[in-house]
């Protein structure tokens, strides 16, 4: 069986919409776009090089794909990125020359549940704000990977939207860049146990 990572960059409030680039989701008029790009620095690449060296696989939605398409392919072959196999969820689209690049087809959740339980690499989910929301929602994130930025939006999607399961999770790993971005690393732990003062 393989785990499967949710890799996200979050605001203090909570806010995971187009952390890179101001024109990559401006949708429900969102302006903020590019928000970590001030706090990024040599630890931050250090840290996703770390994250990304492991054997993987990468699951993205459909948004994330074409931004991450229309970008890595132009760069080295050699970049870890161009050579994992990424498996994509999306309805209307079901080939593309992104070497490596499988389509689930039909519903994602029953797909994604068959991934998990295969032998394999790990499964990296990167971006894909709306398939994080149904992973979430059916229990299938393992482990979730976060970079806290420094900085509340006020707007924006959400990582842990209406639908979110009540689960715990314990810290595996956590450090903090020259520039205040905690990276705290999370693995599910059951059920939430509640209790009283």
């Amino acid at each position: 069986m393989r785990l499967l990572h949710v890799l996200s960059f979050v605001s203090l409030d909570g806010v995971v919409q187009a952390p890179g680039v101001p024109s990559e989701d401006t949708s429900g008029g969102f302006t903020l776009g590019g928000w970590t790009v001030p706090y990024w620095d040599d630890f931050m690449d250090q840290v996703l090089s770390e994250q990304m060296r492991r054997p993987f696989e990468m699951v993205l939605g459909r948004k994330t794909f074409d931004i991450f398409a229309g970008y890595w392919p132009q760069r080295s072959s050699s970049l870890r990125i161009n050579q994992v196999t990424r498996y994509v969820a999306s309805h209307t689209l079901t080939e593309h020359t992104w070497n490596k690049s499988v389509f689930l087809k039909g519903d994602a959740v029953p797909e994604i549940k068959k991934l998990k339980q295969q032998d394999g690499p790990e499964l990296q989910v990167h971006g894909s704000g709306n398939l994080i929301q149904t992973l979430l929602k059916h229990d299938l994130v393992d482990e979730l990977w976060l970079k806290f930025f420094p900085v509340t939006l006020g707007q924006g999607k959400r990582l842990f939207a209406d639908g979110t399961l009540p689960v715990a999770f314990t810290l595996a790993q956590s450090k903090v860049s020259p520039l205040g971005v905690i990276v705290a690393n999370f693995k599910r732990a059951g059920d939430v146990k509640t209790g009283s003062f």
